[in-house]
């Protein structure tokens, strides 16, 4: 996990640069589908909904939130990283909205239910690769893998379980669900799982997000059902 200090291997910084790019990318493809909405959104949306506030504004009071109870869980100081990866990412998104990588994506896959099949799986990769870098893991994210630590469970079961009641939640307060709302649940989640876990048997690499017993409750997590 970080390490609030700028001592971060090569292999992490690889990690944690691949996955932001492949990240975006997924994310971008996603968006130019416009078959849905993500679980976070969701929520984000049905809140801005009844509040009037905007969608920047509840993301970061969300981003927050979960920032103070890792704080508070693990009785540390929040990690600044997360932000920096909304920073990253967003930006990366921004550029090829600015290249029109949509024009290109569009001309070589026809299909809307395509370009959002390889957007998912690009954002589980690269969502994959952020935690296994150690480095600016997502606040939901890093609040999932103390769910591991202190509670036992598998990180499969505490990641499925946000993006449920980020849906669920979001939906009663009329955020938009669409088939791709539930695609992403059903693709990203698991997805990611099985990635963390298929890069650490096949290539070799170490989980900096997840220590030796997490890897552990990984790679059960990884032949579990899926909830979805």
């Amino acid at each position: 996990m970080d390490r609030h200090r700028l001592g971060w291997s090569k292999q992490q910084l690889l990690l944690y640069l691949s996955g932001c790019l492949i990240f975006s990318l997924g994310a971008k493809c996603f968006i130019d589908s416009r078959l849905g909405t993500d679980p976070l959104d969701v929520l984000v949306l049905g809140i801005v909904r009844h509040t009037g506030w905007t969608i920047g504004i509840i993301s970061g009071l969300l981003a927050i939130a979960f920032l103070v109870l890792w704080s508070v869980w693990n009785r540390k100081l929040p990690p600044i990283t997360p932000f920096i990866t909304m920073f990253l990412i967003g930006s990366l998104i921004d550029l090829w909205n600015y290249v029109s990588l949509e024009t290109m994506t569009y001309s070589l896959i026809k299909s809307a239910y395509l370009i959002m099949l390889i957007g998912l799986l690009l954002a589980a990769y690269g969502s994959a690769l952020i935690i296994m870098s150690g480095i600016g893991i997502r606040t939901m994210d890093l609040v999932a893998i103390t769910m591991v630590e202190k509670w036992g469970w598998k990180f499969f079961y505490a990641k499925m379980l946000f993006e449920v009641l980020f849906v669920l939640s979001g939906w009663l307060l009329g955020g938009p669900v669409g088939i791709g709302t539930l695609c992403f649940v059903a693709l990203v989640g698991p997805g990611l799982v099985l990635f963390m876990s298929w890069n650490e048997k096949v290539f070799g690499w170490t989980n900096y997000g997840l220590g030796r017993q997490r890897r552990y409750h990984l790679s059960q997590g990884a032949n579990a059902p899926s909830v979805s």
